[in-house]
């Protein structure tokens, strides 16, 4: 007899809602046995395959093994993953993971033969699943879809279906949740092992669940636990995606021992980890991310959501009340969001829209629960034509649709693609599995000195995950063509069609980006001594306010490749620069890929050229012609045009200074040249000196500088006695500008600043008279000024 869960009492209510409605939402918390009930209970309401999506391998084969178990039939149930699937003639009852589904759904777009859709943990919101979704919708109602989610808000996704929500309870008894008082300073292994010390004290009772983000991670904490296991006889078993099947099954199976399970969040949700009563959650998981610099698929350690927390947790009170230790305190889980956000707007959508193109799908004609983002769909689009896979209208090229039948990330599909093109169909698929791995890294400094990381990764041993996705890759891949020239060319070639955007070329230590900015080359790579290579992988390092990019992986390339295989991005462009180090203009001519600088020639500008070789040059000739000289002229030929417009001097604007300097300076392309070619003189006009001369003459014979200044009346200064013998000041423009006129006693101190010497000889006089008397009684200082010489120094 089947054991009852809870999520039993609400079929009925679901199975209603399907009869109605060609969707139905199930929200139901982890352990209400929604993944191996609601399925074979669709099996007598529909006709056709059931199809239940699952977001881990572990969770489908371990599904449809519960419930071939449980219906007593296992012919009618199967599984199918990434590399495995068992089934028969006689099944209809399918659980698959995303990538299967999704593939199915775009290959057969009716999904001819199936009867529903079931997606299963989709308040993960990975993006096969919103895919699926999308996809199903269009299929509504000629089959039934259900939703079924622990713990999404599913009221925004059943207004989007237009279908009823059913609750379930779950099964889930009380679960005493202790936090770290403050931020551990101990290694993650090191907590662990403390954590499980308290949990497994004698007299206590149960299994222990370890969530941890990764395998290594496992590794370090079994390592760490192993002393304490041994005292008292705990049993470690790990749980993680990468482990065999039969692993898997052993870390799931009941035994006598008592166990701890280091488990990755796979055990999260979907599967069934009996006797457990005590939750470690280390407050990590792996997040699906990709690399900002080739868009391909990583994992990376981050702290989990308080959903997925109040998930781990609540595995510790499936059989009777239980325990959980976070390895975080309660300011840090009250600081974390409720959910990660949706895959579809946080990960690289390349080879999605690929996916969607090479089916003749447009991403925005879909029913999308959230729409993927404009701005990294546009990303996609232009990588995508940037590879070949798209052309200018978007639809998918011949290329396009060979690259989509690979379950790999476009640019690896488009080097599998091109090797196989030129003879080498077996080492591309190789290449790509091994580069689709996590971590395609090598020793630092350890290999030696090559062309290329790729064709070290091919001499290397291979996992047996990267043996069945070589193999899998080769039943897919297009023909091999005729090979084309020798297998490294061929293999560098490749790399280089599958990331066209990422050239690099070394000057010095550094390597110039074709995307803009610089690059450094890592120890682990061995291509130290290219001059031109392509970044398969690097990483952004930030180091205070500089953000320092790190080339891992690389292939040198030569530069006549660029012609062979990316044309469009070759141009040749001129441009006058400035080289200071000669002090002069050149004409610089490169061939440009991006904006890489694959070749360049130097040489001084022709007659054609001179206007523009003389913008340049005025914009670095700092100091020539004397600002302080040039503001002078400025402001003269300003106090000509505004007084005496007959004349047909006009001011200088900034633009028409600028323009003039330029017309000036045509023909020198140095700062020596510029020096010689006296820049002023050619800006003054020839009745300046006349209407606004550099100096005035005084009737004693002395000559003073006329002062110019722009918004400044123009002005002289001299000594009080200097003047001595005028009745008027003197004057500039035709005399229509009386100068003024700083009059300065023997200590060059001003006296009086006026432009009516008339009336200061009158009105002022007398009394400065009297007072430079007491002050300076060896200068003479005649009563009547305008009757008397001009004087230096004389008694009276």
């Amino acid at each position: 007899m089947k054991e009852a869960l809870p999520v039993d009492a609400a079929l009925p209510e679901l199975l209603e809602a399907l009869r109605t409605h060609p969707a139905a939402v199930l929200e139901a918390p982890a352990g209400a046995g929604k993944t191996t009930r609601v399925p074979p209970a669709l099996l007598d309401r529909v006709e056709g395959e059931i199809v239940v999506l699952e977001p881990r391998r572990i969770a489908a084969r371990m599904a449809a093994r519960r419930v071939a178990q449980e219906l007593g039939d296992p012919d009618v149930v199967g599984w199918q993953v990434r590399f495995e699937q068992s089934g028969t003639s006689r099944t209809r009852l399918w659980y698959v993971t995303e990538g299967i589904l999704a593939r199915r759904m775009l290959s057969d777009p009716q999904l001819r033969g199936v009867g529903a859709v079931v997606l299963d943990e989709f308040h993960e919101r990975h993006l096969p699943g919103d895919l699926a979704l999308a996809l199903a919708q269009r299929l509504l109602p000629a089959i039934k879809l259900v939703v079924m989610s622990a713990t999404l808000e599913t009221a925004p996704l059943a207004r989007h279906l237009g279908a009823p929500v059913i609750r379930s309870k779950g099964r889930r008894f009380p679960v005493e949740i202790e936090h770290l008082e403050k931020a551990g300073e101990r290694r993650l292994e090191q907590q662990v092992a403390a954590a499980v010390r308290r949990l497994t004290v004698p007299g206590s009772t149960g299994d222990v669940l370890v969530f941890l983000p990764g395998a290594a991670e496992i590794r370090q904490a079994a390592s760490a636990c192993s002393e304490l296991a041994r005292h008292r006889d705990l049993l470690l078993t790990p749980l993680h995606g990468d482990l065999s099947a039969a692993e898997q099954d052993r870390a799931l199976a009941a035994g006598s021992r008592r166990k701890v399970i280091l488990s990755t969040n796979v055990a999260e949700t979907s599967v069934t980890v009996p006797g457990v009563t005590s939750v470690v959650d280390s407050g990590l998981a792996r997040i699906a991310s990709h690399s900002p610099w080739s868009g391909l698929p990583t994992l990376n350690v981050a702290r989990i959501s308080r959903a997925s927390a109040a998930q781990r947790a609540g595995r510790a009170g499936r059989l009777g009340p239980g325990r959980a230790l976070r390895l975080y305190t309660r300011h840090d889980f009250d600081s974390r969001p409720e959910h990660h956000a949706p895959e579809i707007e946080r990960l690289d959508l390349a080879g999605l829209l690929l996916e969607l193109r090479a089916a003749a799908l447009d991403p925005g004609s879909l029913p999308w629960l959230d729409p993927p983002p404009a701005a990294p769909l546009q990303v996609a689009a232009d990588l995508l034509r940037r590879i070949g896979a798209l052309d200018a209208r978007g639809d998918a090229t011949e290329l396009g649709r060979a690259c989509a039948k690979l379950p790999l990330h476009p640019r690896l599909a488009r080097l599998a693609v091109e090797a196989a093109r030129r003879g080498y169909r077996d080492d591309g698929c190789t290449a790509a599995a091994l580069l689709n791995e996590r971590d395609a890294r090598g020793d630092p400094g350890l290999a030696p000195t090559g062309p290329s990381d790729v064709l070290d990764l091919l001499e290397r041993r291979r996992s047996p995950r990267a043996e069945q996705a070589r193999a899998q890759l080769l039943r897919l891949a297009p023909p091999q063509g005729p090979r084309s020239g020798p297998r490294e060319e061929a293999i560098l070639l490749s790399v280089l069609a599958g990331f066209p955007d990422r050239v690099a070329k070394r000057r010095g230590t550094e390597l110039l980006l074709a995307s803009g900015g610089a690059a450094q080359l890592s120890a682990e790579s061995a291509v130290r001594d290219a001059d031109l290579l392509v970044a398969v992988d690097a990483e952004q390092r930030q180091r205070g306010n500089r953000t320092r990019v790190l080339i891992r992986v690389a292939s040198a390339i030569e530069a006549g490749w660029l012609l062979d295989l990316q044309p469009q991005a070759l141009r040749e462009h001129t441009d006058l620069v400035w080289e200071p180090a000669r002090e002069r203009v050149e004409v610089v001519s490169r061939l440009l890929y991006d904006q890489l600088a694959l070749e360049e020639t130097r040489r001084l500008p022709r007659a054609d050229e001179s206007e523009a070789a003389a913008r340049v040059l005025l914009d670095h000739a700092g100091g020539i012609p004397d600002p302080d000289a040039l503001a002078r002229l400025r402001a003269r030929i300003a106090v000509v045009s505004r007084h005496c417009p007959e004349a047909g001097i006009e001011a200088f604007s900034d633009a028409r200074l600028r323009a003039r300097l330029e017309e000036a300076a045509r023909g020198a392309t140095s700062l020596r040249e510029l020096r010689e070619a006296d820049l002023l003189s050619s800006l003054t006009p020839a009745h300046l000196d006349r209407l606004a001369p550099d100096h005035v003459a005084l009737p004693g014979g002395r000559k003073l500088r006329v002062e110019y200044a722009e918004g400044q009346p123009p002005a002289v200064r001299s000594r009080l006695q200097d003047f001595f013998g005028l009745e008027r000041g003197p004057s500039i423009c035709n005399g229509r500008v009386p100068l003024t006129l700083h009059l300065l006693a023997p200590s060059g101190r001003a006296q009086q600043v006026t432009q009516d010497l008339a009336g200061f000889w009158q009105r002022h006089y007398p009394a400065i008279r009297r007072e430079l008397m007491r002050k300076y009684p060896k200068h003479a200082w005649p009563e009547n000024a305008t009757a008397s010489p001009p004087s230096v120094n004389r008694r009276p």
